[in-house]
């Protein structure tokens, strides 16, 4: 399986993890094309040769003309959500944006989100790290992500209402998923970001690869030129061995006295915080009463959160709980030119052949709508063209 191991040697931010990937071989048109389903306002990216210490390393800047616009939570997860960006980057996106999002949450004790000022955090940057960095590891191939303990520095607030480092939402975030933390006492400056906290926290695994077949190697720049420590998030990207299974956890409760809008918004809402699969199964329960299980399959990391969820969104009393093993088939979404324009198509993948393609709902009805085709024909003509194309002329 292919692999993604991030190393913090200088700490991790969005734009770090982000280079690292272009550094490793992610094109920069491939990353640019991957973001304009966000529809964001005017930016641009430019990249750049940098030294850190004595490794040379990717500086990824954006730029954004005028003012930084400062986007709410709301704002920002709708912009995801409105888009047509693929399923699996749109939904692990949003995870990442949840995430971060809860962090600051509880780092100012409120129990709304839309009373949480996100400071720095609520710009296009933002989404542009987030939604970059799922997207480039997509475009990559990468099914898992491993990563180093996530480090920090140490440093007291100087002055009233300064915050400390680290900063309180990467703590809370650290905390969140139970991840390892490496404090360097002697470093002042803030060595992981919330949104690079965020990342390595919802994406990957904190534990170094067993074995790996190395293919590249990718240096991201951080802003600070740190004396005697490169401010740099490498990245290893290679093929590592099959794994026997992903765990994950299985929660399943039955219930007869939801209505069908709250069982649709508690699937929304399950989807939102990072669920693989949520699905709904009609039953017959006690008295004769028709109902329904909710099941809903997530990351172990992910339990508690969606265990919440259930009991919050439903009328449920309870949930069972059952740890269960996935086996996951290699798959790369890449952009591909049909007759009627570009659909992102899924290519799986068995012993690194090609084996099936299915091309990406949302981009299929667009056009569809776009150019007044039947979707049905429209889907068919693209899935035989892509099949020919990407399975049969492998």
């Amino acid at each position: 399986m292919k692999i993604a191991h991030f190393q913090s040697i200088g700490g991790a931010s969005g734009d770090m993890l982000l280079g690292a990937l272009l550094d490793a071989g992610l094109p920069l048109e491939q990353l640019q094309r991957s973001l304009k389903p966000l529809s964001l306002p005017e930016y641009s990216l430019s990249v750049q040769q940098v030294q850190r210490g004595h490794l040379t390393a990717t500086f990824l800047d954006v730029r954004i003309p005028g003012e930084r616009l400062g986007l709410s939570p709301q704002e920002l997860l709708g912009c995801v959500t409105a888009s047509i960006l693929p399923d699996r980057v749109k939904e692990r996106s949003l995870s990442v944006l949840n995430a971060l999002f809860e962090a600051e949450r509880r780092v100012h004790r409120t129990v709304d989100r839309s009373e949480v000022h996100l400071h720095e955090l609520g710009s296009v940057d933002t989404l542009i790290d987030v939604v970059g960095t799922v997207a480039g590891l997509e475009h990559l191939g990468v099914q898992k992500v491993l990563s180093s303990p996530i480090v920090v520095g140490h440093r007291q607030p100087d002055r009233p209402r300064k915050y400390p480092v680290p900063a309180p939402a990467t703590l809370e975030l650290a905390a969140m998923a139970n991840a390892p933390v490496e404090i360097r006492e002697s470093v002042s400056h803030e060595m992981t970001t919330p949104t690079g906290a965020a990342l390595l926290t919802v994406l990957a695994e904190f534990q170094a690869p067993s074995q790996i077949t190395l293919q590249s190697i990718g240096y991201g720049a951080g802003r600070a030129d740190l004396p005697g420590l490169p401010n740099v998030t490498s990245v290893w990207l290679g093929q590592g061995e099959e794994a026997e299974g992903e765990s994950v956890v299985l929660l399943e409760t039955n219930i007869d006295d939801a209505q069908g809008i709250v069982m649709g918004y508690a699937q929304e809402r399950l989807f939102a915080l990072g669920a693989l699969d949520v699905w709904i199964t009609p039953i017959q329960m006690k008295k004769n009463r028709p109902g329904v299980v909710l099941s809903v399959l997530v990351p172990t990391s992910l339990q508690d959160e969606a265990v919440e969820t259930v009991l919050r969104e439903t009328p449920t009393l309870g949930v069972r709980v059952r740890p269960v093993q996935r086996q996951i088939a290699s798959r790369e979404t890449v952009p591909f030119h049909s007759q009627y324009g570009v659909v992102a198509v899924k290519v799986k993948y068995l012993n690194e052949r090609p084996v099936s393609v299915a091309p990406e709902y949302e981009d299929c009805r667009k056009l569809a709508l776009e150019l007044g085709v039947p979707l049905q024909d429209l889907y068919q003509q693209v899935l035989a063209e892509a099949r020919s194309q990407l399975v049969e002329g492998h």
